[in-house]
């Protein structure tokens, strides 16, 4: 009997097929056979203690014209399939920690959760670098606007981002001096009511952000680097920088595989690193991307990496 997926994602009429690694994952879980099931966060639901989900069931092409196709709407208990894929794109807001509490309890049912729930509501894409302080940048979380001011003063050149985004969202760079210093610490903390991350500025950023993926705890040994345009402190593809695909350094491998270890034993099987220069500033656990670049730069195929591992897993 061939394996089942739900893929839980955003709306699959609006990505775009020739970079979205949700759309990989699903054309390599067709390929080997799996059934394939879409649904939306929304879609997920409770009902007299067993989680379920409106969901359809889906067939993939990878061609521009026509990449999808879906059947009627059924309602169906998620422990009925092997794995669900939560891949929802953040922010990560209280209806992201609402569905991995279902998704939880779900994998508590019978269902393999991939990432794991419990782990993407512990391990926040930016607050989780702290876990290994000794390869992140100088670091300040808090919501407190003297605390920050200090922080731009001593370290005289930060970038400061919200918790919660994504892409490149609401990042600014602010230098020691800036006149906007208030205003934008007052916009990214709500008047001093969210907390906000200050990070040292790092200049290698304009050799790029390299997003280093880790399936199963291996280190793929290809990166996407995100070039800032000129002008800009952003990398992220998101917010117009250009994606350079290039083999890992052995210094970035070190770093991931110091890293890789803590993944599996959360139960991440699919993660994103975020490293510019010898730092580590993002740990992307929600719905990392960069696959289809690097798969079609190296003739790879990092999908099936994954879903070797998966199907050992479920057989077991």
């Amino acid at each position: 009997m061939p394996h089942s997926l739900l893929m839980v994602m955003d709306p699959i009429d609006q990505v775009n097929i020739v970079k979205d690694t949700s759309f990989g994952l699903l054309l390599e879980a067709q390929r080997r056979g799996w059934q394939l099931y879409y649904c939306q966060q929304q879609d997920l639901y409770l009902e007299q203690g067993e989680v379920r989900a409106n969901c359809q069931s889906l067939k993939v092409f990878n061609s521009a014209d026509k990449w999808f196709e879906l059947e009627t709407v059924e309602q169906t208990a998620l422990h009925r399939f092997d794995t669900v894929f939560m891949r929802k794109d953040p922010p990560f807001d209280m209806n992201y920690i609402y569905s991995t509490y279902l998704l939880e309890l779900a994998e508590q049912q019978g269902t393999l959760v991939i990432n794991n729930p419990r782990s993407l509501r512990d391990c926040n894409e930016k607050l989780f670098t702290a876990w290994f302080p000794e390869h992140t940048p100088p670091t300040l979380v808090t919501s407190n606007s003297q605390h920050l001011k200090r922080f731009v003063s001593e370290q005289k050149d930060v970038i400061l981002k919200p918790l919660d985004g994504m892409g490149g969202a609401s990042i600014f760079r602010i230098q020691q001096g800036d006149p906007n210093t208030s205003v934008i610490i007052e916009t990214l903390t709500g008047g001093g009511k969210h907390l906000a991350m200050a990070q040292r500025f790092i200049p290698e950023i304009t050799a790029g952000d390299k997003r280093i993926l880790i399936v199963n705890g291996e280190v793929i040994p290809f990166v996407l680097a995100r070039i800032p345009q000129k002008g800009e402190t952003r990398g992220n593809l998101a917010a117009g920088g250009s994606g350079v695909p290039m083999p890992i350094s052995e210094q970035e491998q070190a770093l991931a595989e110091i890293i890789a270890p803590e993944l599996v034993k959360r139960g991440l099987y699919f993660v994103g690193l975020d490293v510019i220069g010898n730092y580590v500033t993002e740990i992307n656990v929600t719905s990392p991307t960069c696959m289809r670049e690097l798969d079609k730069e190296y003739n790879i195929n990092i999908a099936a990496r994954l879903f070797e591992g998966l199907e050992q897993k479920i057989e077991q």
